[in-house]
């Protein structure tokens, strides 16, 4: 089999994604940008000299995620935590066949193919690649086989996470190559700062101009 790209997403529904954006946007006004980011990260890494499987949450929207994105091989994420899901996403992509899997979510939607090469060429030299993101986390990891190791005792969801990761990866033996820091969408400063960018993904233009009002209040 191909490498993989493994891509973490959500049903976009509102009130269950980017929940940290609803005090200031609303519960629809921030389902509407998750789900045109999770579109452009998807058209932007179509698959070409990888083969790409969807990871998606919670497990009873399989009709939903179907429905919104037909001809993709979905699969309900398995495990409790973030790190049990992202290491059990490796261990059945591994168990698939796959050489080398690069896993990304979906709050950076300007990620490039370019860039998810990048990251499985590093895993020639190296046993893992991580993309750092501006705010302690990381916008992409990738690796040659599972290591389950490299998910345990992670706080996740804090400005530590690259930085534990890096130091647990080092811990484990494994070899590392770090991708260009990128900033991904997570918070309403994040999306202040990337608007120009962001407003062009909503095809709704009554959405985009709610969402750039409540910015601006």
């Amino acid at each position: 089999m191909s490498d993989v790209l493994a891509v973490f997403l959500k049903r976009p529904s509102p009130g269950e994604v980017k929940t940290r954006l609803i005090p200031a946007l609303g519960p629809e006004a921030a389902a509407a940008l998750y789900r045109a980011m999770a579109e452009e990260t998807l058209r932007r890494t179509v698959p070409g000299r990888y083969a790409r499987r969807i990871f998606f949450s919670p497990a009873e929207a399989a009709a939903e995620i179907a429905g919104w994105l037909p001809g993709e091989r979905c699969t309900p994420q398995a495990g409790g935590g973030l790190g049990e899901r992202m290491s059990r996403a490796f261990e059945e992509t591994a168990a698939d066949g796959a050489r080398r899997t690069v896993l990304i979510g979906t709050d950076l939607p300007w990620i490039t193919r370019e860039r998810i090469d990048a990251a499985r060429a590093a895993l020639a030299p190296h046993d893992v690649a991580l993309g750092p993101s501006a705010d302690g986390g990381y916008y992409l990891v990738a690796l040659r086989e599972p290591q389950p190791a490299l998910f345990e005792g992670i706080a996740w969801s804090t400005p530590n996470v690259y930085a534990a990761t890096l130091a647990r990866a080092r811990g484990l033996g494994l070899s590392v190559l770090s991708l260009p820091e990128e900033r991904d969408v997570d918070t309403v400063e994040d999306v202040r700062a990337c608007w120009p960018a962001l407003r062009g993904l909503l095809r709704d233009w009554a959405t985009a101009g709610a969402i750039e009002r409540r910015l601006h209040s």
